[in-house]
């Protein structure tokens, strides 16, 4: 219930459909049938297949719509979460975004707390409710900007990622080797550098959370 219920608090900049967010939404939830997904399109919702990695088909449209500069919003943790618990370790697809697109995108920290009384997952017999539950209490805090100076991480992650354990003890995904700004990342220098963003991204949110109770 959170997106797009989310974009509804009191003071949101535009209701200019043109303006709204894209999101990356799961396929297996949102796009089930030829109904979903023609709701969900209209919704600008991107399908992401859950476990396909982050070089998976929809990524790339994900990039065009940055790189067209348009609002991506994400989901990093990659998962339904209701547990008033530590952000979980970020997924890379969205580090793979910012570092891929043709113009760093600024990135917002945003963490909720409610919506989970709105759409319990358990609420009768392990199933969700029918109906969204009314009168329950929504928090929404939104962090403060955060810029990433990539062709400084991507030197660095070229420079520490040589012989380190992404390369030594990981075993390869197959990624493509690509270009950021003029540099080519092989697979250990990609994990390395989304790896530190990913990490960056999760301590705001992780810090926005803490600031709910």
């Amino acid at each position: 219930m959170d997106d797009p219920l989310l974009w509804g608090f009191k003071g949101f900049p535009s209701l200019d459909a043109n303006l709204a967010r894209w999101v990356l939404a799961a396929e297996d939830i949102c796009f089930k049938n030829s109904v979903l997904t023609y709701f969900f399109r209209l919704g600008k919702c991107i399908p992401i297949t859950r476990g396909a990695g982050i070089y998976q088909e929809y990524m790339n449209e994900a990039l065009q719509r940055l790189n067209n500069g348009a609002w991506l919003h994400t989901f990093p943790e990659g998962k339904v979460s209701q547990e008033d618990a530590p952000i979980r370790r970020l997924k890379w697809g969205t580090a793979s975004l910012i570092v891929r697109a043709h113009v760093t995108p600024i990135v917002l920290p945003m963490v909720h707390s409610g919506f989970e009384e709105v759409m319990p997952e358990k609420f009768f017999l392990d199933r969700r409710p029918p109906f969204p539950l009314c009168n329950k209490k929504i928090k929404i805090m939104i962090g403060q900007p955060l810029e990433f100076d990539i062709p400084k991480m991507t030197e660095l992650a070229i420079s520490k990622s040589s012989g380190d354990v992404f390369s030594s003890t990981t075993s390869s995904r197959g990624w493509p080797v690509i270009s950021s700004y003029g540099l080519d990342l092989d697979e250990a220098a990609q994990r390395y550098l989304y790896s530190s963003i990913s990490e960056e991204i999760q301590s705001a949110m992780e810090e926005l959370r803490s600031s709910l109770k």
